[in-house]
């Protein structure tokens, strides 16, 4: 008996509908990136290995799915860690190609590896899958696409601002009101490693701290005693922990924390600066606040970072997150080529508009008329039709086979084609087509002009 078939886990199929709505998100989102002034590129699924470790952190290095080397791959292999079974020290020798992680590494070697050819900044959007090694559940899975848009080659905070305004622009053409854009800042959390006196833990501490909202102040608390960090020191940012309020009452909060660190202050600065800018241009629909325990745990961030999470009404992680990379590019040899940009979580997205029936009814509806096969005669009259129509920007097909008339409507009703056309002898001598609305069972005979009218 033949196994069933079956896909990897955390991977899905998609139907004809699912991808229309997919679609429909993506197109809104390429709306605005354009609006924005950002130029689409593309770049392989797969990156050597070197380009990709090591750039995450070491939580982000144990998602990255590696490609065995094609061929007799273990000939290669280093010999005692086969022996040893050493996982780790035996991938380098049969793998040197993994598959992307996220957009924005890939991004920054292409900037390196093209940096004659560009005119920065650069501004550029990138809407392609990327994979993780991640434990599939609800809104995460193995395979999903990011849409991300990033800024090189400019030190400027209105590139920031300009980051929150295009979040508030694309979640307001999608009608997903109440959205929160979270900003925090990397130097505020080094300014915090400061003054604990844990400067050099700081990747320890905001790993630890970026797990707030999955294991709680508890949680977090024992993470960063088990990495090393002292109680004193987590007893001195205690106040983080609670810091509610506005964002300029949040801002005064850190200020008093971050009062003997210059690095703290400067974090402080440019998040006012934000803030005040956004307060001379009110956002749509979304709102930014401040949260001092943002990181998103990845080393590469340097100053803005950006985390969007669904309305309070709807459960489910971030749908967005970004942030200021000044040091990317300096991994691939280009140095002081700053950096900021954003990506769109589009599969949570997409579960968070289908929650709150936030789809266009007309997302999903593909083909406006079908004609009824009754026979080769027919067929072609109805196909003529069908071929004019199509030059109108008209959806309409033809069914393929001279099937019961059951059959060819229960097909139009399970597609949900809302008009029918019949032709047969008598229509054809008169030219003319037997238009069925298949909602209200009304039936007219229309000739070709008349029929446009009521399709188009």
């Amino acid at each position: 008996m033949a196994q069933k078939p079956s896909i990897p886990k955390g991977t899905r199929d998609f139907n004809p509908a699912e991808v229309a709505k997919r679609n429909f998100i993506f197109d809104q989102i390429k709306t605005e990136f354009k609006k924005f002034g950002f130029q689409p590129i593309e770049t392989p699924s797969f990156e050597n290995s070197d380009t990709l470790m090591g750039k995450y952190g070491e939580e982000g290095d144990r998602l990255i799915f590696k490609i065995l080397n094609s061929g007799d791959f273990l000939k290669k292999a280093d010999d005692k860690a086969y022996e040893d079974r050493d996982s780790l020290k035996i991938t380098s020798s049969i793998s040197e190609k993994a598959l992307r992680y996220d957009l924005t590494v890939p991004f920054a070697r292409y900037v390196v590896q093209h940096q004659n050819e560009i005119d920065f900044p650069f501004k550029r959007y990138q809407i392609q899958p990327v994979w993780r090694a991640d434990r599939p559940q609800k809104g995460r899975f193995r395979e999903f696409f990011q849409c991300d848009a990033d800024v090189v080659g400019s030190k400027s905070l209105w590139q920031e601002v300009e980051f929150v305004q295009l979040y508030d622009a694309v979640f307001s053409a999608l009608k997903l009101e109440g959205v929160t854009i979270k900003i925090n800042n990397r130097k505020v959390l080094s300014g915090f490693a400061e003054v604990i006196g844990e400067k050099d833990k700081l990747i320890d501490f905001t790993v630890a701290l970026d797990k707030l909202d999955k294991i709680g102040e508890e949680g977090v608390k024992k993470e960063m005693l088990q990495k090393g960090i002292s109680e004193d020191a987590i007893e001195k940012i205690q106040p983080i922990f609670s810091l509610t309020g506005s964002f300029t009452e949040k801002i005064a909060g850190i200020k008093e924390i971050l009062a003997s660190s210059e690095t703290g202050k400067e974090g402080i600065e440019e998040l006012e600066f934000i803030e005040k800018a956004i307060a001379e241009m009110p956002l749509k629909t979304a709102k930014l606040d401040l949260d001092v325990t943002l990181a998103r745990g990845l080393n590469y961030y340097t100053g803005a970072i950006f985390e969007v999470s669904a309305p309070e009404n709807v459960k489910m992680g971030s749908i967005g997150g970004g942030g200021r990379y000044d040091d990317l590019t300096g991994i691939f040899g280009l140095k002081d080529m700053s950096g900021v940009g954003i990506s769109f979580g589009l599969d949570r997205i997409y579960l968070v508009l289908e929650e709150l029936d936030l789809f266009p009814k007309a997302v999903t509806q593909n083909t406006k008329a079908l004609f009824i096969n009754f026979g080769d005669k027919e067929a072609l009259y109805a196909l003529k039709a069908v071929n004019k129509l199509r030059s109108e920007s008209v959806t309409a097909e033809l069914f393929p086979d001279a099937a019961k008339m059951k059959k060819q409507m229960n097909y139009a009703n399970k597609r949900e084609i809302p008009f029918v056309i019949l032709a047969g002898e008598e229509e054809i001598e008169a030219e003319k087509f037997t238009l069925k609305n298949m909602k209200t069972g009304e039936q007219q005979k229309v000739d070709f002009a008349e029929l446009i009218k009521v399709l188009d």
